[in-house]
């Protein structure tokens, strides 16, 4: 079957379209285009599809329309990850992802296409309303299984191309001009913690060492953005994880810590921090990882490095995002508020 071209644009993905890139008998194809405000490096379509055999819908995912996050995402090489993990390792992961019907990338890694099977049936957790401990717990479940998969193996990973080291000097090379970049946009439309204002302006000049530390020891697949508005759960407490844009290799306290420190209520992850920590490592060595493997002392300090570098995440995001719009807004407020009780209890201003 001969690849249909790459679109430039939504416009260009009709009934012919998805035919010949899936093989479905698509008579008719409806495009609207929704999570506006939820993903900020792509732009994401659901199309209703009629025909026979077909299923009700699939997800159609863009590249970004904001010209900035199209920019970010072009350089950090995210679209040509997430197409790479849907061909090359999505059969190997453990844990639910969607189907993919077609991927595609271009040379220059600014231009894809994937089309994924849609999840709509699961429910949603709005990262602005956080996680419950339930879901915080299944979230990282699903994490340990996965990283169990490929502990010890991200470094091969990574010299296969599959994904980039978090160590790449990729990163220090892009990281601190995008951070000013969005610290200059978040500073001047919002009121930042104390905190964060504080370590703001000292970020770009760690964003080397911090990410340097990030690749001792064992390293896994990291999957570079696991929050929650990229978990799906389901029940009998299934979980799905979704976006692998920024899949890399590295420690795997990177994700926990993201996800603890960025997706829980400040005072949720007060209270369950520690458990939750535990409730990984005990994933860990129930997914076949040694206990000579699990130096927990070195992890929990990756887990605090981890924790400071996340900044890093909204304020980057930023830069592609309408901060008028209440609910990008409120993402950007709420991640700074939790980073700034992960400052205070974990002592993160130290590893400056």
């Amino acid at each position: 079957m001969t690849a249909p071209r790459l679109p430039a644009s939504a416009d260009e993905i009709d009934a012919s379209w998805l035919a010949q890139a899936t093989g479905l008998r698509v008579r008719e194809a409806r495009l609207e285009r929704f999570a506006v405000g939820i993903g900020v490096a792509s732009a994401l379509y659901r199309a209703r599809l009629e025909g026979e055999g077909c299923p009700p819908s699939v997800v159609v995912k863009l590249p970004a329309l904001d010209e900035a996050a199209r920019f970010t995402s072009t350089v950090l090489q995210m679209y040509r990850r997430e197409v790479g993990f849907f061909t090359a390792l999505r059969h190997m992961c453990p844990v639910r992802t969607p189907r993919c019907w077609y991927g595609d990338v271009d040379d220059a890694g600014a231009g894809f296409v994937l089309v994924l099977e849609d999840l709509d049936g699961m429910r949603v957790v709005d990262q602005n309303a956080g996680m419950t401990p339930d879901d915080a717990g299944r979230a990282v479940d699903g994490l340990a299984a996965m990283q169990a998969r490929w502990w010890g193996e991200g470094e091969a990973l990574a010299a296969a191309g599959t994904t980039i080291s978090l160590g790449d000097p990729i990163y220090p090379a892009i990281l601190p001009t995008v951070f000013r970049e969005g610290w200059d946009k978040v500073t001047g439309e919002m009121t930042l913690p104390a905190s964060i204002l504080a370590i703001g302006p000292r970020f770009p000049d760690a964003v080397a060492p911090l990410l340097a530390s990030l690749v001792h020891g064992p390293q896994t697949l990291a999957h570079g953005d696991y929050r929650a508005d990229n978990l799906l759960f389901g029940p009998d407490d299934e979980l799905a994880v979704l976006d692998f844009q920024l899949i890399g290799s590295g420690t795997g306290a990177y994700d926990l810590a993201y996800l603890v420190t960025q997706s829980l209520d400040a005072d949720v992850a007060s209270r369950m921090e520690r458990e939750l920590f535990a409730r990984w490592m005990d994933g860990l060595r129930a997914g076949g990882v040694s206990r000579d493997a699990l130096d927990e002392r070195a992890l929990w300090g990756h887990y605090r490095t981890a924790a400071l570098f996340c900044l890093a995440y909204p304020v980057v995001a930023s830069r592609g995002m309408d901060l008028a719009d209440p609910r990008q807004r409120a993402l950007v407020g709420h991640m700074s508020t939790r980073f700034d009780r992960a400052v205070t209890e974990l002592r993160l201003a130290d590893l400056l």
